[in-house]
This record gives structure tokens, C-alpha cells and sequence, in this order.
């Protein structure tokens, strides 16, 4: 009985197969919903694949479609029926390659010489990211980067009022200059007093130190501040 079978793409009509679909008009003619089914490959019993597609879709109920998806964990994505481990980390792959393929412009020897060019660096790999992370990107004297690192994740206060850990890494590079990186989850990428106040203490430290603070740049969705265009980097 159908209620006892996995539906795959087989069982659509033929002219609601994704793949073939796909065959004759391209991969740009197929919906989100037609794009997750093909990854997805097959449903659960008495289910089809392209219905659980539109579920995932919804996965995020403030935030429908696509950028849900890039909202939510592997934990989130098994709650959808017919979606466990394995699939939820075939979609997980899927989307953080979406977030590589974002940054091929940013060739080795690019020159981060504006906030602009920053933040469309990070923006796509953090705007969504329901934790605080704490990024920073060492430089050489052209302003091309020689090594970035996540310092913090989920607690990225407690890593801004503390210098060290930042030109720590610095140092180790032998970079010229840094560029501090961090997103609030909130989407509003004003600072916040701590963020004015831990800028300015990292700014001090790197005069101390020789290598200055070039930017501190907060993102949020599809927004970001410059510090230094606030006027809290001198």
C-alpha cells in the first residue's frame, strides 16, 4: 500500500520531476522547494519528497524559505519528518558551501582597504548565525589578509574586554595591522556600549603594541557599522 512505500521521485508525474525538470530548463527554472527535493532524493513512507522540501522551507516560522534554513542547526533539521542524520548533514554541507562559494571573489592577496569589503567578506557567513562570534583578521601592510581566526563563539563579550587573546594571535603571524569582526544575533548591528568601550581598549593596546586596530566592523542582517566610521578608532 502507498502509506507502507518511501516516495521517491519516481512516483511525481513526470512533469513534476525535479530532475527532469532540471534537464530541460536548467537548474536556475527550479523552485527552492524542487532544488531541496533533488538533494533530498527521496520522502518517508506515504510522503513525498517535494512535500517534505516545503517543510524545511518552513522550518523557521518568523523566517520562511531560504534563509531559514541557514537560521537553524542539525538538531532543528531532524525535527522535519523524513529528515535524519544523514540528509540533515547533506543539507548542512550543501549550505555551508553556498557560504565558500560567496567569498571566491576574495582571492589570496585581496586588500581589505574598506569596511564595505569586510563585511561582504563575513556578512553571508554570519548575518544568520543565532551565536555571537568573535572573528579577527590579521593583515600585512598591503591590508591583505594573512590569517583569520574565530576566537570566541557564543560568548564574545568576555573575548572583546581582553586584548591579549586577540594580538596573541597577532603576534604570532607577525601581522601589521587587525581588523576585529563580530556579529549580533539580533540582526541590528548598532554597538553597544561594550562594544564602544572593548573597541576603544583594543585600540590602546594595539598603539602599545605597534599594531594598530584598523577596524572593528559589528554585522548584522544585511547590515554592518564600521567603529571607525562611528568614530571610535582614532
Amino acid at each position: 500500500m502507498t502509506d507502507n512505500k518511501r516516495m521517491t521521485m519516481k512516483d511525481l508525474p513526470v512533469s513534476e520531476r525535479p530532475y527532469e525538470k532540471c534537464e530541460r530548463l536548467g537548474p536556475a527554472a527550479l523552485s527552492d522547494a524542487e532544488l531541496l527535493a533533488i538533494i533530498l532524493k527521496t520522502g518517508q513512507k506515504g510522503k513525498k519528497v517535494l512535500d517534505t522540501a516545503y517543510e524545511l522551507l518552513q522550518i523557521d516560522e518568523a523566517h520562511p524559505g531560504l534563509e531559514g534554513l541557514l537560521r537553524v542547526d542539525l538538531n532543528k533539521l531532524q525535527t522535519i519528518s523524513g529528515i535524519g542524520r544523514v540528509k540533515a548533514i547533506n543539507l548542512a554541507a550543501v549550505l555551508e558551501l553556498s557560504v565558500r562559494l560567496s567569498r571566491l571573489p576574495f582571492h589570496e592577496g585581496f586588500i581589505f582597504d574598506s569596511p564595505e569589503k569586510v563585511a561582504d567578506y563575513y556578512i553571508h557567513q554570519m548575518r544568520f548565525s543565532q551565536q555571537e562570534e568573535l572573528h579577527v583578521m590579521m593583515l600585512d601592510s598591503k591590508n591583505s589578509l594573512i590569517r583569520e581566526r574565530m576566537l570566541s563563539l557564543g560568548s564574545v563579550k568576555a573575548a572583546l574586554v581582553d586584548p591579549r587573546s586577540i594580538y596573541l594571535e597577532a603576534l604570532r603571524c607577525e601581522a601589521v595591522g587587525i581588523i576585529i569582526v563580530h556579529n549580533h544575533p539580533s540582526g541590528d548591528s548598532s554597538p553597544s556600549s561594550e562594544d564602544i568601550s572593548s573597541t576603544i581598549r583594543i585600540a590602546e593596546a594595539g598603539k602599545l603594541l605597534d599594531i594598530p586596530l584598523i577596524d572593528h566592523i559589528i554585522i548584522g542582517n544585511q547590515t554592518y557599522t564600521s567603529m571607525r566610521e562611528q568614530g571610535c578608532i582614532f
